[in-house]
């Protein structure tokens, strides 16, 4: 089954805008756009003018780094733009549903609040280490389930479920799309679940440069999924998603030497969090901290806020998540640099 049929009815045969850029026309001389002849004061030449709603440059550069065909990739502002143009394009409002975890990135939730959508969350127990029954997510699912999100490695817990993908694509064959959210997949040292695509035409995988190629700032994530769903997000998304100086950026961190330096710092974290995991550990006020296949660790405390309290007198900001299900007095850290680990363990003793 063509996972098209499972759009909203009333975007079936959508038109997307057909912005200048789309035409396709080429000239000299541009006049049907609305933009300015000359570039702005202080501004790099081109910026006067609208960017391509999927630079060929990036396009293919994210292609060749993620190991898919061009035709499989969309990218946008983000993931979250991803998650937000599924949830809109899938699912009818105050009719379907969405189906996830508990807990995991809060966006899902919100996203699909906004859009009308229920969301349906399978709880994972702490002290099971946030382990995934593939079975009980699936029977949450029924015939107006759009979405199953699958984060793996999962925020804010750490753990990851790609051992279950298969059996949940294979499932939800026909009838609804299973999400995969990679954001965290380059600390985890484990193929990226795109090696299923060509088993599986209900399986999108979401990816970003925000985490491991430090670009948290341009706002650069990527769908990877069937061509023609694809194809189906591009046209609902916004005509020029990509800003110029976003496209650079990304174009540069991409470049053989830059990505030489990003597998060093991949090292380095992964080895920090390792490291950062067992001090915490030692800790007398720590009375548990999960393994992690990210770039963060999650810990509990034996009293969370004071916890908070003292890394904030340091000068050290953590994130509080402690009102997710199942996590009470809850840090999640982010693995920073040696020197910034060091004076978190010292502020938390």
């Amino acid at each position: 089954m063509n996972m098209l049929a499972r759009v909203r009815p009333d975007l079936a045969g959508f038109q997307p805008y057909a912005s200048a850029r789309r035409s396709g026309l080429v000239g000299t001389i541009r006049l049907n756009a609305n933009e300015s002849p000359w570039s702005g004061d202080g501004c790099p030449t081109g910026f006067n003018r609208y960017p391509d709603p999927q630079p060929l440059a990036l396009r293919s550069d994210l292609a060749a780094l993620y190991g898919v065909a061009e035709d499989r990739l969309w990218t946008g502002r983000g993931s979250d733009e991803a998650i937000d143009l599924l949830l809109r394009g899938f699912c009818r409002a105050g009719r379907d549903n969405v189906v996830g975890l508990a807990p995991s990135f809060g966006m899902y939730r919100i996203g699909a609040q906004l859009q009308g959508a229920e969301y349906r969350t399978l709880a994972l127990r702490a002290e099971a280490d946030f382990a995934l029954d593939p079975d009980r997510l699936l029977a949450l699912a029924d015939a107006d389930t759009k979405l199953v999100i699958l984060c793996s490695p999962n925020n804010p817990t750490g753990e990851l479920h790609h051992d279950a993908i298969g059996h949940l694509a294979q499932a939800l064959a026909g009838r609804a799309l299973l999400v995969v959210d990679e954001a965290y997949i380059e600390f985890a040292g484990i193929p990226s679940a795109t090696a299923l695509l060509d088993r599986y035409d209900n399986l999108v995988v979401l990816r970003t440069l925000s985490k491991a190629h430090a670009l948290a700032g341009a706002r650069i994530g990527s769908l990877i999924a069937h061509a023609d769903v694809a194809r189906f997000i591009g046209s609902i998304a916004a005509p020029y998603p990509l800003p110029l100086p976003c496209v650079a950026a990304a174009v540069a961190a991409l470049e053989p030497a830059a990505l030489e330096r990003t597998h060093a710092r991949i090292a380095t974290l992964v080895a920090e969090r390792g490291q950062l995991a067992d001090a915490l550990a030692r800790l007398p006020r720590v009375r548990r901290v999960w393994p992690s296949a990210a770039n963060f660790v999650l810990a509990r405390f034996d009293d969370g806020p004071a916890a908070l309290e003292r890394a904030l007198a340091a000068g050290i900001v953590l994130r509080d998540v402690s009102a997710q299900p199942g996590l009470d007095d809850c840090l999640r850290i982010t693995v920073g640099s040696p020197y910034e680990n060091e004076a978190l363990l010292e502020a938390l003793a």
